[in-house]
Order: C-alpha cells, then structure tokens, then sequence
C-alpha cells in the first residue's frame, strides 16, 4: 500500500485578512476591558510599543502599564474606525484611526491617533511585534 502524503490546507490571503481584523479588534478590547491575559496571547515576546511621545516600552514594562492604562488616560470611551490591513508574506500592518473621549482636569476632550500593529506569523499564529501610536493634533 503507498501512503499519500497529506498537505496542511494554508489559509488564503482572505482568510489572514479575517483573523488579522479579529486580532485588532481584541487588541482594543483587551486595552478597554484591561484584559493582560487575553493580551499577552497575542503579543510577542520581542514586542516594542512606540507611544505618541515618541517613547520605545519593551514587553514587559508595556505589560504592566497595561492593566491601568485605560484609567490612568482618563478614557470614557474608546474606538476604531479606518481599519487598513496590508499583507506581506508573514508580516502584516494594521493601521487605524482611533476616536476617544477623556476627562482632563475635569472637561470632556475627543481626540483621534492613528496606530500601526505590525504582525508576524510564527508558527501558523499571527502575533504582534510592534505598535506604534500617533496622536493626531488638532
């Protein structure tokens, strides 16, 4: 008897387009809920954050902001909108424009950033390596 060698079934571009839309959806989630277990799926172990102050935050010290960052920012709401995802290969780019409100000494302020999460595919799983975050002045 020959045995037919199976092939894994790769997931088409559609379908990592999916899954990458998924992924920024619980990224936003889990920064709204303050979701540290949820979050560190999903985050690489060689992550940097580059935030809006132009500040480069390893892993681990974005990890701990993580679980108050949402208060500490004073947020009343947080959302997305612009969703850009572009493939190549097994790296993707998440770009979006963020739409929030805050309380700064003591008045409602709406603001926007735009963000990219730069994602890699290891191991069939994508995980993200970078976000960088900039705020968009009004």
């Amino acid at each position: 008897m020959i045995k037919q060698k199976t092939k894994m079934r790769q997931p088409t571009n559609e379908e990592d387009m999916v899954l990458l839309s998924e992924l920024n959806a619980r990224f936003i989630k889990n920064f709204i809920t303050r979701d540290v277990a949820a979050h560190e799926k999903i985050i690489h172990e060689d992550f940097v954050c580059i935030e809006n102050s132009g500040a480069i935050v390893n892993r681990a010290d974005y990890m701990k902001a993580w679980t108050h960052d949402y208060e500490d920012g004073g947020f009343t709401s947080f959302t997305y909108t612009d969703e850009c995802i572009r493939l190549f290969g097994n790296t993707a780019l998440i770009r979006s424009k963020t739409v929030y409100t805050k309380i700064i000494d003591g008045k409602f302020v709406e603001g926007n950033s735009i963000y990219t999460d730069t994602y890699v595919k290891e191991n069939g799983k994508w995980l993200c390596v970078q976000a960088h975050i900039t705020p968009i002045r009004r």
